[in-house]
């Protein structure tokens, strides 16, 4: 077994790594840039090392760096967790030829899978189906939109080098087809160093279901099952499952064997994902799911697996990195019980999803376990950060996953959304409310899925932007009964603009700030009792914190001393991070449209685009290509047209 152990990576993957190296005794070595010198992965690894400044570039994807602080810390492998250089094979042969050990796939079997239009047609050579497309090396972008043409809109376009959601467009008529190829090649050139696309037959109703597979340097490749990833929001995985809802064991047994043949083709050893895209129109059938791509490394959602199997994967890649045939057999894996994930992210959904940066001064999980009818459930929850931890504009914000597990799939929903109610963030923006609405949405809960859940239901499914009545009625209760106080003069502050008046009964009213704005609660209903929906905590004096159908919400004494910077005047339009700016489509005295693109932002490895809010002209124009700009940048201000 390996005795030490360099983690190249950072955040939630890194401490899960940990976690379990440390269970087996092994030494862990973390490597970290300016921006994750107090960082939790670091503070939980034996022995850290710098690796240089906040951009990926310059630390996490420079792989002679952390070569480098391998050896000079004595570690013997390195594990390059998911992202960054996870399925980069330059980088694999580099540990490999440094006498290190590199726990993951083989160099050939990365590159064999690393680009998709060469892995769709290796999977055709084995046998494995795989979607209508094109996969041409002609990549002239008249040759693309005749093929696109001839394939029939809707088609995805795809970056053949891409994963994650980038790289990837969906085109619903011809007219569109060179703006999104355009926009496309330029996010795919600059996430991946290669704007080459595929083009794919886009599927109306399509689910993404994806098997893991696990390969020996025996010769050994076995499956542990499916997971249904089909809740996504522009592309990008929100809600994940196993086993798959409506997965008959036919056609279970049909898709894993699809998916051990396609790692065999490959000579796959370690941790890897098959995934497929399948037509949930008419259920889940064998002969309408397709092989799509693999991903060769350890994926993000690997716990619910985990959970219905009862194995851990990152013990089974050290275990196989260290030469040893995998742990069970294929007839030893069973499937027991359901399991469901949620993505926790530091982002806003009422701002289009863009990134919360700032300090998590509130940050809490409830962890549970609950007993019925003879099962016990379990919760789960892989963090990355710890209360008074910053989000970094630098890397992705996820806060962290939070799993549930139970005997079957109801009680597990059930589970999830209690774990959201029970946890809490502030005060940066999250996505909790709206998972929340997901996993309590009449489709997910008759497991009704596909990729298109989403963006249809996306207004139903954005939290409120404050809570009920109710809800702050019983804020004011939680703080009348545990704010500390002295006397008089600190109620009076506690009841400010209530109209309390010495020698009188108390006011009812305690008032709060809400996101700037003052709400008043009625304490004299007292507590509310807890429900599936509602959480509240005192902060003392500070005021309270209400979850809500999963959204927290910050109810403050004090009028919070900064204002958002996004909350400019009417047609101010402000950079919602740090970024850079990679297109200006507009010049100053242009008249413009509402909903018309102007400025293009690249930030957290994504393109963020500000359009015109109201049709009007351009009066000020505080932006270039190339520029870098700080959160808060005025970039284009815009005045009604007469």
């Amino acid at each position: 077994m390996i005795q030490s152990l360099l983690i190249a990576n950072r955040g939630e993957i890194a401490c899960r790594i940990i976690r379990t190296a440390r269970r087996l005794g092994i030494r862990t070595v973390a490597v970290y840039s300016d921006a994750d010198a107090g960082a939790l992965h670091v503070r939980e690894a034996d022995e850290a090392v710098h690796i240089g400044p906040p951009p990926a570039r310059e630390s996490y994807l420079v792989g002679d760096k952390i070569i480098a602080a391998a050896k000079a810390t004595g570690a013997e492998a390195i594990h390059p967790g998911y992202g960054f250089l996870s399925e980069n094979a330059d980088f694999a042969e580099k540990v490999i030829a440094a006498g290190l050990i590199w726990v993951g796939p083989q160099p050939h079997s990365i590159r064999a899978m690393g680009l998709k239009d060469a892995a769709k047609k290796l999977m055709d050579e084995a046998g494995v189906p795989t979607t209508p497309g094109y996969l041409g090396d002609d990549q002239s972008p008249d040759r693309l939109q005749k093929e696109a043409d001839a394939i029939g809109y809707p088609v995805l376009i795809k970056a053949v080098a891409g994963g994650g959601g980038k790289g990837m467009r969906k085109v619903n008529a011809a007219s569109d087809f060179a703006d999104m190829l355009l926009s496309c090649k330029r996010e795919a050139a600059s996430s991946f160093g290669d704007d080459r696309v595929l083009i794919e037959k886009y599927i109306e109703r399509p689910r993404h279901i994806e098997v893991q597979v696990f390969g020996d340097t025996h010769g050994n490749v076995v499956h542990l099952f499916e997971r249904d990833c089909s809740l996504q929001r522009r592309h990008q995985k929100v809600i994940e499952e196993a086993p798959a809802p409506g997965m008959d064991e036919a056609t279970r047994a049909a898709v894993c064997a699809a998916a051990v043949k396609a790692a065999k083709a490959v000579d796959y050893v370690g941790a890897g994902t098959i995934e497929f895209i399948a037509d949930g129109s008419a259920g889940l059938r064998a002969d309408r799911i397709w092989f799509m791509e693999m991903n060769t490394r350890l994926q993000v959602e690997h716990p619910v697996t985990e959970m219905i199997t009862g194995q851990d994967l990152v013990e089974w890649q050290l275990r196989v990195a260290s030469g040893e045939p995998l742990p069970k057999r294929q007839d030893e894996l069973s499937i027991t019980g359901w399991a469901i994930e949620a993505r926790l992210y530091a982002e806003d959904p009422a701002n289009e999803f863009l990134p919360s940066i700032g300090r998590l001064d509130h940050l809490y999980f409830d962890a549970m376990e609950e007993r019925h009818s003879g099962a016990t459930s379990h919760a789960r929850v892989d963090s990355g950060v710890a209360q008074g931890d910053r989000i970094s504009p630098f890397y992705d914000p996820m806060i962290a996953k939070l799993v549930a597990w139970d005997r079957d799939r109801a009680w597990a929903r059930q589970l999830l959304m209690k774990m959201l109610n029970a946890s809490y963030v502030a005060p940066l923006r999250t996505n909790k409310g709206f998972l929340y609405e997901c996993v309590a949405h009449q489709d997910f809960a008759l497991g009704r899925l596909d990729t298109g859940l989403v963006p249809r239901e996306l207004d139903r499914l954005l939290p409120a932007p404050s809570p009920s009545q109710a809800a702050i009625d019983g804020a004011a209760a939680f703080y009348r009964a545990y704010a500390p106080y002295e006397g008089a003069d600190d109620y009076a502050f506690r009841n400010q603009n209530a109209g309390f008046r010495l020698n009188a009964e108390p006011d009812p009213e305690i008032a709060f700030w809400l996101n700037g704005s003052r709400v008043a609660g009625d304490w004299t209903g007292g507590m509310p009792d807890y429900s599936a929906i509602l959480s509240i905590r005192s902060l003392g004096e500070e005021g309270a914190i209400v979850t809500e159908r999963g959204q927290t919400y910050l109810l403050q004494t004090r009028y919070p001393q900064s204002a958002d910077a996004r909350e400019a005047g009417d047609g101010a339009m402000i950079s919602p991070m740090p970024g850079r700016i990679i297109a200006v489509d507009a010049r100053q005295g242009d008249r413009v449209a509402k909903g018309q693109k102007l400025v293009t932002l690249e930030a957290m490895k994504m393109e963020h685009s500000l359009a015109a809010p109201f049709d009007g002209i351009v009066t000020e124009l505080n932006a270039s290509e190339g520029a870098q700009v700080v959160e808060g940048t005025l970039l284009v201000k815009i005045e009604k047209a007469e």
